[in-house]
């Protein structure tokens, strides 16, 4: 924990990095290795986890480190290599003219797929989202619909640290929406220096708090970039040294966040029980979530649901349920959960807005989810372990059938 929270020591810096450019040059020769050249490929892959071994103390918490440990181990497996025998260095290739013979100078450290070894299995990659009321949806594809107000942590791993603030939308209504998000990249090797982004209501700035665009002076600073879109509406940051895109958007008053990250990023956490609160991860807390779909319901019957049993403050008189649904399915014509997000946020807030940042939700995940067959979410993904009840969540023929129960009992 000492050295994850401290520089690297001068004398003993992470020699990831070497390892990597030896492997490289030992092994660069031929593009697909042929039972002819397994042995020398083997002994190539012996020596570089030697190599790993002598610097894994002072690699503990890097990234790169922990990729090559994974990739030798599945290289190994791919090409019947003994971890037994030889382990001389083999004699490294001759770069043609005009190659950097300082291949550890080079930034390939801080571009996070091309730190992958070419005969490694391409990374896997999640997706995060938070929007609206706010609905969320975590990296392994559960979507709740959250209370959430204050300030919470969205991601808090090794490399990034992502915290929203949600305030509430009406006066006396459980609806909030997020005001104000704070983005943290961590100083990353000769990469980036620490960089802050901060957005709150009416103003997404296109560049960190300290003005700048990249990730510094380090070597690498252009791993970390920010492009605006759309002025005031839409930026899109890019951290190519962990892999990572996250894009962030104001929709009428309030923000929207969606994120592309490697699992192996987003499970880098030295203390796995710190995580009970990182809500991309974890969702939120079972007494943070609303079961919209049942309030859904219960806007449905005209309100029959509200005098009779508990409920969410009445809404806005600017949209029906009809009217409701019949907005939301000009952008969003797949019944699915982000448009019941969107049927929900209409009747409780009263604001086009939220139509819109439900599109653009579903719009960020058509671009960074990488599997295009969950796309659309459509089953309930609340559910209530014995002792945690909700009577929000409550759907309202139930309320119906034990009122009737109770009623006959009297009789």
């Amino acid at each position: 924990p000492l050295v994850l929270s401290s520089p690297p020591a001068v004398t003993s810096p992470c020699k990831i990095l070497k390892c990597n450019s030896e492997f490289w040059a030992a092994t660069s020769g031929s593009h697909h290795v042929g039972a002819e050249e397994a042995p020398e490929f083997c002994t190539a892959l012996r020596a570089y986890a030697h190599c790993t071994r002598r610097t894994a103390r002072t690699c503990r918490g890097d990234l790169a480190y922990h990729s090559a440990v994974h990739g030798i181990d599945d290289l190994m497996v791919q090409h019947n290599c003994s971890k037994d025998g030889p382990t001389s260095q083999p004699r490294l290739r001759t770069l043609p003219p005009g190659d950097s013979q300082e291949r550890s100078d080079s930034p390939e450290i801080c571009h996070y797929e091309k730190s992958f070894h070419r005969h490694s299995a391409a990374p896997n990659y999640t997706h995060c989202g938070l929007f609206g009321d706010p609905h969320l949806r975590t990296f392994t594809d559960t979507f709740q619909t959250c209370k959430v107000q204050g300030a919470w942590p969205l991601i808090d791993n090794n490399y990034l640290n992502v915290q929203v603030t949600n305030t509430p939308v009406l006066p006396g209504s459980s609806a909030t929406a997020t005001s104000k998000l704070t983005i943290i990249f961590k100083s990353f090797q000769e990469c980036v220096d620490q960089k802050v982004y901060q957005a709150e209501m009416d103003e997404l700035p296109a560049a960190f708090v300290d003005g700048s665009k990249n990730g510094g002076d380090k070597h690498g600073a252009n791993s970390l970039k920010i492009t605006e879109k759309v002025s005031g509406q839409h930026i899109e940051i890019q951290a190519k040294y962990i892999g990572t895109t996250i894009v962030v958007r104001q929709v009428g008053r309030y923000l929207t966040f969606a994120v592309r990250m490697p699992e192996e990023v987003v499970n880098a956490v030295e203390d796995r029980d710190s995580q009970g609160l990182y809500l991309c991860l974890r969702g939120c807390p079972l007494n943070q979530q609303i079961d919209f779909q049942a309030v859904r319901s219960a806007q449905a019957t005209e309100g029959r649901a509200r005098r009779k049993g508990p409920s969410l403050p009445a809404p806005p008189e600017a949209f029906t349920y009809e009217t409701a649904t019949a907005k939301c399915r000009e952008k969003l014509p797949v019944e699915d959960l982000y448009f019941q997000s969107c049927v929900f946020d209409l009747l409780t807030t009263g604001d086009v807005n939220f139509m819109l940042a439900a599109y653009y939700a579903f719009e960020d995940v058509k671009m960074l989810h990488s599997n295009k067959d969950k796309l659309h979410l459509y089953e309930r993904t609340r559910d209530l372990t014995p002792g945690n009840t909700a009577p929000t969540g409550t759907h309202p023929t139930l309320w119906v059938a034990l009122l009737c129960l109770c009623w006959l009992c009297l009789l």
